[in-house]
């Protein structure tokens, strides 16, 4: 079947992938050096800390998203400051980014978490027993072993960024050549009664992330080999 491309709206292709790429790099920027910490140090009030990371995994996204209108809104605790120096979030491409971040973090942490505690300790102290430091046995021997794991959060934070639905309609809107995404562009396609659209775009998102899982999975057993 032939597609008429000249019908379909690119945009929320566009904007779900630079999304998706900008909210994987910010969480993993963000969630590795917390799961470092937390795996390795104990400390006071940890699982309380551990519990409100996970709390975007399991609350409803519209309820993420009214946090977040809560805190980055016009009125927000947040929002407020940066009204009186001009900047606004809510309603901008800036928004959705946020949103997806808060809600593909849990899982960069989670997989970082486990990938760190799979790492053998023995060949950390092995490092600094040569005398290199906590920056080196980090970044040449934890990191490499540890990524594996990692990429495979990177991989489901990627997907979630890039699905996100719930949370970025409440802080940023559905505005056509603005914040509309993928998934957002679908809904409002089906309800409209646009399903050349809908089928596109959901033909698109569905190849792209199995392709890309796809990859990842085949990548993991070839590095298992060396």
């Amino acid at each position: 079947m032939n597609i008429p491309w000249e019908l379909i709206d690119l945009f929320p292709i566009w904007l779900s992938v630079k999304v998706a790429f900008l909210s994987a790099g910010v969480v993993a920027l963000l969630a590795l050096p917390l799961a470092r910490i937390m795996e390795k140090y104990k400390f006071r009030g940890q699982d309380i800390l551990e519990a409100m990371v996970m709390l975007p995994l399991v609350l409803p996204p519209s309820v993420v998203g009214y946090a977040l209108l809560m805190l980055i809104g016009r009125n927000g605790l947040l929002g407020d400051f940066l009204h009186r120096i001009g900047l606004s979030l809510v309603f901008t491409w800036w928004a959705v980014v946020i949103a997806a971040s808060v809600v593909a973090f849990p899982l960069m942490y989670q997989s970082a978490r486990g990938a760190f505690a799979s790492v053998n300790p023995d060949y950390e102290k092995a490092a600094r027993t040569l005398g290199a430091g906590e920056l080196t046995v980090f970044f040449r021997v934890t990191l490499p072993l540890a990524w594996p794991g990692l990429l495979s959060g990177l991989v489901l934070s990627f997907a979630r960024a890039m699905g996100e639905f719930g949370a970025t309609l409440m802080v940023a809107g559905n505005i056509p050549g603005r914040t509309q995404t993928i998934p957002l562009a679908i809904y409002f396609a089906v309800e409209s009664g646009d399903k050349l659209t809908a089928n596109t775009l959901v033909a698109i998102i569905s190849i792209f992330c199995f392709l890309l899982i796809l990859w990842v999975n085949r990548w993991k057993n070839k590095y298992k080999q060396y």
